[in-house]
């Protein structure tokens, strides 16, 4: 049986920087298991046409190494992930990855104060456990009756068939979020028939994209002034916008870009009228793109504003009773965001899994400790998520916090710690009573923000300022603290 100080699950952008915090902390005892081959994570996993970051690359990297070569304002998947791959190499994270391992159990022993995680590797036990596995990890494919059935093609965007030519073939392309904003104008093209089922309108914005030239390349790379001053310039904007999250009505003002943009690029007043969105910018992840509407209105695509009711044999039948007959079904039906699998993967000293704790209602302190589970953490958890600041500010605040709250915990000899349920219940009630003035809440849509209570679980309601600085923070009186040299509790 393996042993070691910390495990960390995953080895996307999560895993990636929690290793490299730790050994920033000379914290080399530790073990990084990536269920895939390669390190990537998201990155890794998505490889659909036209996937790509919809924030800009400057600000898509961690602080501490920066890329200084982005080829475009917005970079593509294959230059993110060999971004991702480059920075784990030279910051020494790939010799600590056992690839092909995945986790399918991780418990508490009160006695021992370890982690037991039974993995396809065998049995691990640390006395961290760090939860990396992000909530964009296992695709969301909707129980459609007759799916089963389907005698033709299918598969998510997140696991996209390269292999299957859907060049001439006639195309179902189930929901309209990021990826099918991305994916449908580059097959459209090249498909005999492409039918869009559409359950929400979504605000599609134009996106400010474009190659860099060699010479704004060179500047950015080698003038240190000027990349700084085109990061703080992005980061103003990104959090002017955040401004409009908090506050509705100046989101219905930038609502005319959308509508303009609908209005030049969709002529037909029937199609443009289902597309129109009739809930507030922002109530839904915001969505960019310059060809996504342009795709649309080719002869051959279809768009049908209504969810799929059933499939019977080759033919989709939508809600609305409209049917179609099709070689194949592409899924762009997004993630399982706040129902996230290892919850139901991490059990407690009593044996009640993260899952059974949350009731369908995902609550963490400050997004990373959960009451009832020592020595444990969760990285891009409940209560973070923003419409419009980079992952990688959301995550280096959480690593300076679990990070310092580990090797503290080592430094101390600390037996365990966990977070007081109070001081959770607190964080969470604070967040619960900011969000309905935020346009998450008070928009008018219905968006994976909300959980299956019906209870927002994954909005951060203040600015990334106040995210950095509070997420940021370890606090050693907010958790329960015990010591090697105390008497273990009987029972």
């Amino acid at each position: 049986m393996d042993e070691y100080r910390v495990v960390v699950i995953g080895a996307g952008i999560s895993g990636i920087g929690a290793a490299i915090a730790l050994r920033r902390r000379g914290i080399t005892d530790f073990v990084v298991l990536e269920k895939a081959g390669t390190l990537g994570g998201t990155w890794r996993a998505n490889t659909y046409p036209g996937c790509a970051c919809d924030v800009p690359s400057l600000l898509y990297s961690y602080s501490f190494a920066r890329n200084r070569d982005w080829s475009r304002i917005f970079a593509g998947q294959n230059e993110i992930r060999d971004y991702i791959e480059r920075t784990a190499d030279a910051r020494g994270v790939r010799s600590h990855v056992r690839f092909g391992i995945e986790m399918l159990r991780a418990d508490w022993d009160p006695i021992d104060a370890r982690w037991t995680l039974e993995t396809t590797g065998g049995t691990v036990r640390a006395r961290f456990l760090v939860a990396a596995a992000g909530p964009w990890n296992e695709p969301l494919v909707p129980d459609i009756p007759g799916l089963s059935q389907f005698p033709g093609e299918v598969f998510h965007s997140a696991r996209w068939n390269h292999d299957y030519d859907l060049r001439g073939k006639r195309v179902a392309v189930v929901g309209t979020g990021a990826s099918a904003v991305q994916f449908v104008p580059e097959i459209a093209p090249d498909v005999a028939r492409l039918h869009l089922y559409q359950r929400t309108a979504q605000w599609v914005l134009p996106k400010p994209d474009r190659r860099l030239s060699g010479f704004e390349r060179r500047l950015l790379a080698r003038v240190p002034g000027a990349r700084r001053l085109v990061e703080a310039t992005e980061y103003a904007l990104m959090e002017a916008l955040g401004l409009g999250f908090r506050h509705p009505w100046l989101m219905r003002q930038l609502q005319w870009i959308g509508r303009a943009q609908l209005r030049a690029q969709v002529r037909d007043p029937r199609l443009r009228r289902a597309l129109t969105p009739d809930y507030t910018l922002g109530c839904k992840r915001l969505l960019m793109s310059n060809t996504y509407y342009p795709a649309l209105t080719r002869p051959h695509v279809e768009v049908h504003p209504s969810a799929v009711r059933e499939i019977r044999g080759s033919t989709v039948i939508a809600q609305d009773g409209s049917e179609a007959e099709v070689d194949a079904v592409v899924f762009g039906t997004g993630f399982h965001i706040l129902d996230m699998p290892i919850a139901g993967r991490m059990f407690d000293g009593q044996g009640r899994s993260l899952d059974e704790h949350w009731q369908g209602s995902p609550q963490a302190f400050l997004g990373s400790s959960v009451a009832g589970f020592p020595n444990a953490f969760v990285l891009l958890g409940p209560s973070l998520g923003t419409g419009h600041t980079s992952a990688f500010l959301i995550l280096e605040a959480q690593l300076e916090h679990v990070a310092t709250a580990i090797d503290t915990a080592v430094r101390r000899g600390w037996r365990t710690l966990e977070v007081r349920r109070d001081v959770q219940d607190a964080f969470n009630d604070e967040v619960q009573a900011a969000l309905p003035g935020t346009v998450y809440n008070s928009g008018g849509c219905r968006s994976y923000f909300f959980d299956v209570n019906g209870r927002n679980s994954f909005n951060w309601p203040w600015s990334s300022a106040a995210l950095r600085r509070r997420v940021s923070a370890f606090d050693p009186g907010v958790y329960a603290v015990t010591r090697d040299d105390e008497p273990v509790p009987a029972g």
